[in-house]
């Protein structure tokens, strides 16, 4: 971080909202205040923080000391609340999927840039620092000719019938659910590894419960309902879970499982590489190990350990050596080299975290992945382009 602290304020007061807020200050930031979906909503967290819980909106975007606006609502807010934080002149880092349409993070990623505002997209994941490693090692030539991209992301969360939260329903987060909740993560980690972007891909989606109990209230994300709490019977149609074969632009191939219905699964992210000299593995249940694969040799298990990385990884490295890193750790390491790029001004010409350019590919490939298991055929990504 630069000498100057940064001010933000943050959208969304559920579980990912306090994250943010966390780590705002972690990052070395200032938590000027925070917006609910109502100031009820609002009141409670902005108690705990110490800060101000904003009315409206538009309180929100007329406060001069706020420097960026942290996004953290249902997606279906995204697009509508990120351009009118870029039209205010203020910095924006909005969680994924940037949007719910591609033709929203199309005109998003383009208002960004004629504004010439900080812009990122919170796909925090990639910053494990054995994510960084395993980057850096691909990038170097240490897997030879990469062949094969293979993992999952696994949680069972959403298992029962009685399981319920916003992003079941499409209005608020959406056509897709596993794939754009916890699968975006893991395409843009891959992408980020591999060195290129996912070029095309063919998806199969599953809705393995088609009814399920919604509750009369709010209900927040990994919460479970209580026994005598009163619901209704909804028809389901988002995926609980999805397979999804790729290919990437330097000739990569992969195949990605997705599950919210995983039982004892919590929260478990995993990614193979396999190249045409050797091979690496990673999961975020172990995140402070990278699985070295080799033949001829034995096999290694490389540690985090600041020095003994690349320093790429080194540089979003908090703690000495066995002393565990984290989900949390993530978010700070991503806020950091935002609000470096805040603090000078304008975005950096290489910027070392993902963009709306990242939200827009994305979107893409999520629009590719949901034509796709529709037609049941291959489906091309759309190609950026400045248009």
């Amino acid at each position: 971080m630069t000498g100057k602290q940064i001010r933000a304020a943050v959208i969304g007061t559920g579980f990912i909202g306090g994250v943010h807020a966390e780590a705002v200050r972690r990052a070395g930031g200032h938590v000027v205040g925070v917006l609910g979906s109502s100031p009820q909503r609002a009141a409670e967290p902005a108690a705990r923080l110490g800060v101000a819980a904003y009315g409206s909106m538009r309180e929100l975007l007329e406060d001069e000391s706020v420097d960026v606006v942290h996004i953290a609502s249902p997606n279906a807010l995204h697009a509508q609340q990120a351009a009118a934080v870029l039209d205010a002149g203020k910095h924006v880092i909005c969680e994924k999927p940037l949007t719910t349409t591609l033709a929203e993070a199309r005109e998003l990623h383009a208002l960004a840039e004629r504004r010439g505002l900080v812009n990122a997209v919170c796909y925090n994941l990639r910053f494990y620092p054995l994510v960084h490693e395993a980057a850096s090692r691909v990038a170097s030539g240490d897997l030879g000719t990469l062949r094969l991209v293979t993992g999952s992301y696994l949680q069972d969360w959403m298992l029962w019938e009685t399981d319920w939260n916003w992003r079941i329903d499409p209005a608020t987060a959406g056509p897709l659910r596993a794939v754009a909740d916890i699968g975006s993560h893991w395409l843009d980690a891959s992408s980020f590894v591999v060195g290129a972007p996912i070029e095309s891909v063919y998806a199969q989606l599953h809705t393995f419960v088609p009814v399920r109990q919604r509750p009369t209230g709010e209900r927040e994300s990994f919460a479970e309902g209580s026994a005598d709490e009163a619901t209704t019977p909804v028809q389901v149609g988002t995926d609980d879970a999805a397979q999804v074969l790729l290919r990437y632009a330097n000739g990569a191939r992969g195949a990605l499982t997705v599950s919210q219905v995983s039982a004892g699964r919590k929260n478990t992210m995993s990614l193979q590489l396999d190249g045409s000299e050797s091979a690496l593995a990673w999961s975020s249940e172990s995140p402070d190990e990278l699985w070295l694969g080799h033949r001829g040799r034995p096999n290694e298990v490389l540690h985090r350990d600041p020095g003994e990385l690349a320093p790429e990884a080194a540089a979003i490295t908090f703690y000495p050596g066995g002393h565990v890193e984290g989900f949390g750790e993530t978010f700070r390491g991503l806020f950091e080299r935002v609000y470096a790029d805040i603090a000078r001004g304008r975005p950096s010409s290489r910027p070392a975290y993902p963009t709306f350019a990242d939200g827009r590919h994305g979107l893409a490939v999520l629009e590719a992945i949901h034509a796709s298991a529709a037609q049941e055929v291959w489906v091309d990504v759309e190609r950026m382009s400045t248009s």
